[in-house]
């Protein structure tokens, strides 16, 4: 195979790497930390590290993105974080 066609191959997948999708979670005034760091353990299958960064993150910035895959993945995910109340979307 050319060097070439080698780049152009290489560049395809890392487009196909950047095309992912992510859940955005966004900052409410209803949810307790606690809820939306259980709720990320649940959902999204986070650490409890994990989980607490992302609550602080969404609590001090506005949003966070907790999860980046295909979107046939991260629907139901999404979906299950809407169903305990919480404000997040596919982007």
């Amino acid at each position: 195979m050319s060097t070439q066609k080698q780049y152009q191959e290489d560049l395809l997948l890392q487009e196909e790497k950047l095309k992912q999708n992510e859940i955005v979670l966004f900052n409410d005034d209803v949810n307790t930390f606690d809820h939306v760091i259980d709720t990320l353990i649940y959902a999204c299958e986070h650490t409890s590290e994990q989980a607490e960064q992302c609550a602080i993150l969404v609590h001090y910035k506005g949003k966070c993105t907790v999860k980046t895959g295909s979107y046939d993945e991260l629907e139901p995910r999404c979906s299950k974080l809407l169903e305990a109340g919480l404000s997040a979307e596919i982007l």
